[in-house]
């Protein structure tokens, strides 16, 4: 039954999904949000990815231009070209898996993680390689932690948060204690919080991560679509954007 609601779901969120960078920033993370007009991002030390409220719009890629300012870089979700004049210095492949009949529980022996455990996430951070976070990505939401003689080494937590959907992100285990289940774990405990706000946990993998994408699928997760990440440069020239 629940997986027929879920679907359901799905079919009506379509549209945040697709964009849901610019769905978190233009709804529940709209605190976080630097913004002009049709285009915004997070502050470069939660989460550097920029969005457009419609990409295939010249206004919205105008109002990043204006954002972002001249010679600039940033990253945006779900486009799959950029605008004359724009350079594509970089990108990637992903997918997105949304929870469709995940059994979401409680993991006794996990932690709540705030700002005093930064240091120790990001030692964990960079030994697994999950994907970027920042000194401030924290604050975006729940991130749990499971802690072996005192250190750090298993981590799961929230990142975008959508209106009805909430991204489980940062999913990671040091070597030494996987094989045990850790991350399943705190991915089905971070669930449980994003389930009892009546949302439904979504998620992303790189695509060529063959590995953790049947490990999702093993456990509850359903494959929506496949995601395209692009590192643009504005219009501008270095020397332009030193004189400014």
């Amino acid at each position: 039954m629940r997986k027929a609601v879920v679907v359901h779901q799905i079919a009506l969120g379509t549209r945040l999904l697709d964009n849901p960078v610019w769905a978190a920033l233009d709804g529940p993370h709209a605190a976080f949000a630097e913004r002009t007009g049709r285009a915004a991002r997070y502050p470069a030390d939660v989460y550097a990815f920029a969005a457009l409220a419609d990409p295939a719009d010249p206004a919205a890629w105008s109002d990043l231009h204006t954002l972002l300012g001249p010679a600039t870089t940033a990253r945006v979700k779900g486009v799959e070209t950029a605008p004359d004049g724009w350079d594509v210095v970089g990108g990637g492949q992903g997918v997105q898996l949304v929870d469709t009949h995940l059994r979401a529980e409680p993991a006794p022996e996990a932690v709540r993680l705030g700002p005093d455990d930064v240091p120790d996430i990001l030692d964990l951070v960079a030994r697994t390689g999950p994907g970027p976070f920042l000194a401030r990505t924290v604050h975006l939401g729940t991130y749990l932690g499971i802690r072996h003689h005192g250190r750090l080494v298993a981590l799961a937590g929230e990142r975008l948060h959508l209106p009805g959907w909430t991204e489980i992100s940062a999913v990671c285990t040091d070597p030494a204690h996987r094989g045990r289940g850790l991350g399943t774990r705190l991915v089905r405990a971070v669930a449980a919080g994003i389930r009892e706000r009546g949302e439904t946990p979504f998620l992303h993998a790189a695509a060529n991560n063959a590995t953790a994408i049947r490990l999702y699928e093993s456990i509850g997760f359903t494959l929506r679509r496949r995601t395209t990440i692009l590192q643009v440069r504005t219009p501008g020239t270095d020397a332009r954007a030193r004189a400014l």
